[in-house]
């Protein structure tokens, strides 16, 4: 194995490694421990990964763990590599034509790079991939000796409803991937999320620390539908693969002819010192500069599904609009059941929408919008439009609908629309943009219930179907903000089922979880600081009337962990509550440039129960010169007092509940906790500078 080419990418050294087999492979590295990494004895795997139908399976007990490390995969030979602007262009080839051109690309200001793969078909047979990987990355890790025992750790994180974000680390050892005695056994750690919503179990993201070391590396997968990553080993070095799922996994295969190419998701990858928490903010470099309006500021949402229940109306949310009037909120959003048929629960009755115009909107939905615009607020609509419900006429409307095996799919109460199909769009394009642009409506949260399962039929395969009707819908987010271009878009999947790159790039910003009221909302939203931008997490802050000012100071504070979306019986809030919500939202607008523009450091000792939350946390999020910490006393028996490291050395702004003491001295911020479930918010500032 020798080194074929290096390059410099910001803090990061890419290497590319030539085998005497003509085989390519590549390592990324933090550069400036470039002189710390050793030129161990182990074989990389190349940087692609391949396999179709009527190829050879991998040995070393890996046939039905893994379709990659094949023959087919070693017979891609590397034939040139070239620098185009920004991105390194590979390409190894067979003798078949099979061809790959793998791309790396990296900008300035970046602390990550993407990484994809295009597939070309040169020879002259069809050939149906069941593999094609997006990154593949070897050589982890050159900085602890041997195979690095008692080193190395995995890093996944995990998504369930109302609890997104949990990270799950475990040593390499137990995750079964310390190498065999010989090295001929494979050892393969597979996992990933099967159909329309990517964020159901796991978020498409992995890490690999190596403790000893301080370095950690991180890859996160731009996806919406199903998709698989593996760690491998057989050596002393771990191989990390992201990308489509392979045909075993996730029922892909997808046949490419002649003359034609298909190009693979876009991964992101890093490397950079400390554990998964700093190296996970390096990620969220490339998702910001991915964002439609990355310089937008950040609003302060109000959003009635928490005072309604599903139950809209004109009369309800005029007393809504006339109680925020002069509140300062920027949006009120009309959420579920506009559409709804008389007697029937709103969750029965999406697909059509049509405004329920005889008791609910009796003047119109665009007089309800006007009237919230009169109040000072633009006006914002909930849809779900991929999929109806049994009380839809389009339910029945059978050539429309996702199908497997030649059924309509149904999941009880959910049918899914065929995004591939222009009629679908046409379909949508009438009821819900142009109803949007009819009413003037500024905002729109699309939501998504249910999800496809495994795939939907399709001449290749029930898994390239959902990845086609997937990429169907990115396709409709794109043409919304092409046809009403000053649309602020909102990303709902029941929650965070959605919160992937692919779909926070086409998106303002995504509903962070259903957890309304839940004691755990701080938790989650602090969690999920590590896989999307805080810019793009709107919170809840569901306010009672039957509140204490400790639980209005704490769902408030949440929100400073992203963006502020205001629900609850806003109407029957005392002068005291009221004057407490001012407090906080004044706050927030004195802050929510730290909080777009920020990087996040986490403290704390919490639970393992995230719905009966004990001890405590703290996300100290700063911008270089401004910070805000934000911290969370929970259950059980917490500290009297906490300490952070802060880059500050004046404190401008605090809110709590229970007049707790704050102190900053010598870059080390005070805090005393003083109850069960409060929260203090702390604003500070740089004076003197680093020097």
């Amino acid at each position: 194995m020798k080194r074929y080419s290096e390059f410099s990418l910001g803090d990061m050294l890419l290497t590319y490694y030539l085998d005497e087999k003509n085989c390519m492979s590549m390592t990324l590295i933090p550069a400036d421990l470039a002189v710390q990494a050793q030129e161990k004895e182990y074989h990389p795997e190349p940087l692609v990964q391949i396999h179709a139908r009527g190829d050879h399976f991998a040995n070393g007990y890996g046939n039905g763990h893994t379709l990659a490390v094949t023959s087919a995969t070693d017979a891609l030979k590397f034939i040139s590599q070239e620098q185009e602007g920004n991105q390194i262009i590979t390409t190894v080839a067979d003798e078949a034509g099979r061809t790959v051109h793998h791309r790396v690309r990296w900008e300035e200001g970046l602390q990550a790079v993407t990484v994809s793969c295009t597939f070309e078909n040169k020879g002259n047979q069809p050939v149906t991939l069941n593999l094609l990987s997006s990154v593949n990355l070897s050589g982890i890790t050159p900085f602890t000796d041997g195979d690095a025992h008692g080193s190395l750790f995995l890093h996944r994180i995990r998504s369930m409803w109302s609890a997104e974000g949990r990270v799950q680390t475990e040593s390499i050892e137990e995750a079964m991937l310390e190498r065999s005695w010989t090295g001929h056994a494979l050892r393969v750690c597979k996992f990933g999320q099967l159909g329309s919503m990517p964020v159901r179990d796991y978020f498409p993201f992995a890490a690999l620390e190596d403790r000893k070391a301080g370095v950690t590396w991180a890859v996160q997968l731009a996806c919406p539908s199903s998709w698989m990553m593996e760690i491998r080993r057989k050596d002393d070095c771990l191989n990390l693969m992201a990308g489509l799922p392979d045909e075993d996994f996730g029922h892909w295969a997808k046949t490419i002819r002649p003359g034609e190419r298909f190009q693979t998701p876009e991964a992101c990858l890093t490397a950079g010192k400390g554990g998964v928490d700093e190296v996970s903010q390096r990620l969220l470099t490339v998702q910001r500069r991915k964002m439609p309006r990355p310089d937008a500021e950040l609003p302060v949402m109000f959003n009635e599904y928490c005072t309604t229940w599903g139950n809209p109306t004109h009369e309800n949310l005029k007393q809504i609009a006339e109680c925020l009037d002069g509140k300062g909120m920027e949006f009120l959003v009309i959420d579920a059941g506009w559409y709804r048929k008389p007697g029937i629960g709103w969750s029965d009755c999406g697909g059509d929408w049509i405004p329920e115009e005889t008791e609910m909107f009796p003047e119109g939905l665009k007089a309800t919008a006007d009237m919230i615009r009169a109040h000072g607020m633009k006006p914002g609509l909930w849809f779900e439009p991929e999929t109806c419900a049994p009380n839809a006429d389009i339910f029945r409307r059978e050539d429309l609908l996702l199908t497997r095996d030649g059924a309509v799919i149904d999941t009880d109460n959910r049918r899914f629309l065929d995004m591939r199909k222009e009629e679908v769009h046409a379909y949508l394009e009438e009821r819900v943009i142009e109803l949007l642009k009819r009413c003037g409506f500024e905002y729109t949260k699309i939501d998504y219930n249910c999800c496809i399962g495994m795939g939907c039929d399709d001449p290749d395969s029930i898994g390239e179907g959902l990845r086609q009707n997937m990429q169907g819908t990115l396709r409709f987010f794109r043409r919304l903000r092409e046809a009403i271009p000053g649309i602020t878009i909102e990303n709902c999947s029941s929650g965070g089922h959605r919160l992937e790159p692919s779909l926070m790039a086409v998106t303002d910003m995504a509903s962070f979880s259903d957890a309304h009221e839940c004691a755990e909302i701080p938790i989650i939203a602090a969690h999920l600081h590590r896989v999307i931008l805080p810019a793009q997490s709107q919170i809840w802050a569901v306010l009672q009337a039957t509140d204490s000012i400790r639980r209005i100071n704490y769902s408030l504070i949440n929100t400073f962990l992203g963006v502020m979306c205001i629900s609850g019986d806003v109407i029957h809030l005392s002068e005291e509550q009221w004057k407490k919500v001012d407090e906080g939202t004044d706050f927030y607008r004195q802050v929510r440039h730290i909080i777009r523009d920020g990087v996040s450091s986490f403290f704390g000792e919490l639970s393992e129960s995230w719905r009966h939350p004990e001890g405590w946390q703290a996300v100290v999020r700063t911008d270089g010169k401004e910070t805000l910490a934000v911290i969370h006393a929970f259950g059980g028996e917490i500290p009297e007092q906490v300490t952070l490291p802060v880059k500050a050395d004046q404190i401008l702004r605090v809110m709590c509940s229970e007049e707790n003491r704050v102190a900053l001295e010598d870059g080390k911020l005070t805090v005393e906790l003083k109850a069960p479930f409060e929260a203090v918010a702390v604003y500070l500032m740089r004076v003197e500078s680093e020097e």
